[in-house]
């Protein structure tokens, strides 16, 4: 588990981190800048959920197939999602060039956020193909086992975007200082990097990933229905789960532009302690597919249990670490008294009930889709946000017009819901599906 889960800790927290020191250079130009490329990344927020969603789905397929050493299919699989994630980024590309004043507008009315919005959204663009190859490559190696490949590009794409963030938003270095712009510049020549390198590199070594061009084509709408049906559930889960999270930035963006920058805030801090808990989902997924694709099931269902005991005294633990050290990694950002005030609020509410938040995502992202149990985990996530969250947000914000930390603390009911849910859906034993049956050997 460590093996697995400790690279991957390691390039969230190594991404999470920088994340953070790209909002505190943004934040340097104001709350406008922050509220202006925190607004544009929703929309690319709202794409990555689509290449998560495809990538963990064929994820699903490489890591069971990895157990019975079918690298045949295993191959296939690869080019279905590269052939995927290429579509969907050529599409997300032409709606944010034909679009960017209008996307921007969806979140906020602040003309001087639009303008800078539309700006940065613009530049961005241009990194969507890269990254939407990064992410299928980089889901299929921590399904075979290859998570030291993933954190060594990631790092070295990361220290690349900030680099460039200092050089091209202050004019460091002999560049022009861009502002926003260059912000958007510097996240694209990291993307490319990111991808050149990553292909580069399996390519050179001869991975289990380097397939010819044949091998990548080596499929026939039959075996994309097969595979769709477990692809699909899961790129709807995460869908739907940007969806609501984008109704969410809807409520704050129109709140006002310093319940935008709170919001922003919190997501930046708080995702810096639940990087250990993504490497413990990709573990958990890994672990758990591997067992059950080569037919080991009942040591499948003992990791499900483990890594939910993990999981809760995990969440105990970082939630402690959070309260107390979010007001220092507070000071790191220039904001009003106002927004400092909000934030630290709702970091505390977070803190409390952190252990639910990591369980919930252990138990979805990692035993259920791990399992196979793609539809149920879909079903699960997809009832509890937009039948609780969203509904009591909205009326939070708009009927009841309470403060932002009060807002969002009213969203967390969802995740209490969610926990019964997944307890019940892993005690059923239902959630274990051996979906390597659709197909021939390799």
């Amino acid at each position: 588990m460590l093996t697995l889960a400790i690279p991957v800790a390691i390039q969230n927290f190594i991404g999470s981190f920088l994340n953070m020191v790209d909002t505190v250079m943004v934040g340097q130009l104001g709350e406008t800048a922050i509220a202006a490329v925190g607004i544009a990344n929703q929309y690319f927020f709202f794409f990555m959920m689509f290449l998560i969603g495809l990538s963990a789905g064929c994820s699903v397929f490489i890591a069971q197939f990895w157990g019975t050493q079918d690298l045949k299919n295993i191959r296939r699989i690869l080019g279905v999602g590269l052939g995927s994630a290429l579509t969907i980024s050529a599409v997300f590309m032409v709606v944010g060039l034909l679009f960017p004043r209008q996307i921007i507008m969806i979140f906020n009315n602040d003309p001087l956020v639009i303008v800078e919005g539309s700006r940065y959204l613009r530049i961005v663009l241009g990194s969507y193909l890269f990254t939407g190859i990064a992410f299928v490559y980089v889901f299929a190696l921590r399904s075979i086992g290859n998570t030291l490949l993933p954190m060594a590009v990631s790092t070295v794409a990361l220290v690349c975007n900030v680099f460039f963030n200092y050089m091209l938003i202050f004019g460091k270095f002999g560049a022009p200082a861009m502002g926003v712009a260059g912000a958007a510049v510097a996240t694209v020549i990291a993307r490319v990097v990111e991808s050149s390198v990553l292909v580069v590199v399996i390519y050179r070594h001869r991975e289990v990933l380097a397939a010819t061009l044949s091998e990548l084509l080596d499929f026939d709408l039959g075996f994309i229905r097969k595979a769709y049906r477990t692809i699909l559930p899961v790129l709807l889960n995460e869908i739907c789960w940007a969806l609501a999270s984008l109704v969410y930035a809807v409520v704050y963006g129109r709140m006002g532009t310093q319940a935008v920058a709170t919001i922003q805030i919190v997501n930046t801090i708080t995702n810096l302690f639940m990087v250990v808990i993504f490497g413990m989902a990709n573990a958990a997924a890994v672990m758990i597919g591997n067992s059950i694709g080569a037919g080991e099931i009942r040591q499948a269902k003992d990791y499900g249990k483990r890594f939910s005991v993990m999981a809760v005294a995990a969440g105990i633990i970082l939630g402690l670490l959070l309260a107390v050290f979010s007001p220092y990694l507070l000071n790191a950002f220039k904001v009003s008294a106002m927004v400092r005030h909000s934030t630290q609020n709702i970091i505390y509410i977070v803190a409390i009930v952190f252990f639910i938040r990591i369980f919930n995502i252990i138990a979805i992202v990692g035993i259920l889709r791990g399992g196979g149990d793609a539809r149920g985990s879909f079903l699960l996530e997809g009832f509890t946000m937009w039948f609780i969250g969203v509904p009591l947000t909205v009326a939070g914000a708009f009927v009841l017009r309470l403060s932002v930390h009060l807002v969002y603390s009213l969203s967390l009911c969802e995740e209490l819901t969610k926990a019964f849910l997944c307890l019940w859906r892993l005690r059923s034993g239902r959630w274990i599906h051996n979906v390597t049956h659709r197909f021939g050997g390799g």
